[in-house]
């Protein structure tokens, strides 16, 4: 089967790529193709999420297991098919390539076919617009300063490190209780 996923990068301007790809291709195919037709040069990590029909982000898919814990396996990019998560047509995941940049993608299964020249794939079936220079800014929610809130003030923290008759001084003879 061939899958036909369209890609919008998360933009107020329309930039649209939609690519045909083998449904037993894995998600670091799929990922390569993606950076390849926004022209990125790869050197970024990135990740799959799962999504919904509302495209809420799910579970995370990153491209190479950087956890510090040996003992966990984190399935990464290589160990899924494009068949084992795009069931159906208008299935969805969200893709997030560099995490300081935060380009973001939301990806959407448009079609599933065949397709007679299958050694020619993956391949850029669609292409309308172009990545502006620069990553838009994101503002994340917990950013937002709520009206009636101040901002977050540090001095009491510095206080807890000043050890010249600070708070850290007297902690355990105040709080202490053996």
């Amino acid at each position: 089967m061939i899958y036909k996923v369209r890609v919008i990068a998360d933009l107020e301007e329309d930039v649209i790529r939609d690519i045909a790809i083998r449904s037993t291709a894995n998600l670091e195919d799929l990922h390569n193709t993606i950076v390849n037709a926004f022209d990125f040069d790869g050197s970024e990590m990135a990740s799959f999420y799962l999504s919904d029909k509302e495209w809420n982000q799910g579970d995370e898919i990153p491209l190479d297991d950087v956890s510090d814990d040996a003992d966990s396996e984190v399935k990464t990019m290589s160990n899924y098919q494009l068949a084992d998560l795009f069931k159906e047509q208008n299935d969805k995941l969200i893709y997030v390539y560099d995490f300081y940049l935060m380009w973001t993608f939301l990806i959407e299964l448009i079609e599933i076919t065949t397709y007679n020249k299958e050694r020619d794939l993956p391949k850029i079936l669609y292409s309308l617009g172009n990545l502006p220079q620069d990553a838009p800014e994101k503002e994340f929610e917990g950013e937002k300063i709520e009206e009636g809130f101040e901002e977050y003030n540090d001095d009491f923290d510095d206080d807890l490190d000043d050890d010249e008759g600070g708070y850290t001084e007297n902690f355990d003879d105040e709080y202490n209780f053996n």
